[in-house]
């Protein structure tokens, strides 16, 4: 089926139930923490509040493994993850 400039698709995702938000984020904390020490910053698509909520307790999740505070920012279509810089560590008391 062919799509026209401007129109939106009728696929709706179902939101994920509580157990396999549990699951997701277990998993992809690993993940996220190799990718962010690696490269310094995990990049999604995250485009419904509820995946944005996903990383971004994700996010929480792997600063609390690394030791060090990380910074979630999302615009709707993705949430990138990045350390904090020391002064925004500083301005969000998480020295």
């Amino acid at each position: 089926m062919n799509q026209q400039a401007g129109l939106q698709s009728s696929y709706q995702r179902s939101p994920l139930r509580a157990d396999e938000q549990t699951r997701a984020e277990l998993n992809f904390v690993p993940y996220v923490a190799q990718t962010l020490a690696a490269h310094g910053r995990f990049r999604v698509s995250a485009d419904s509040p509820g995946m944005i909520g996903l990383f971004q307790r994700v996010a929480r999740r792997v600063g609390d493994s690394l030791g060090r505070p990380v910074v979630s920012v999302a615009n709707g279509r993705e949430i990138t993850i990045t350390f904090a810089r020391e002064d925004d560590a500083q301005l969000t008391g998480s020295r």
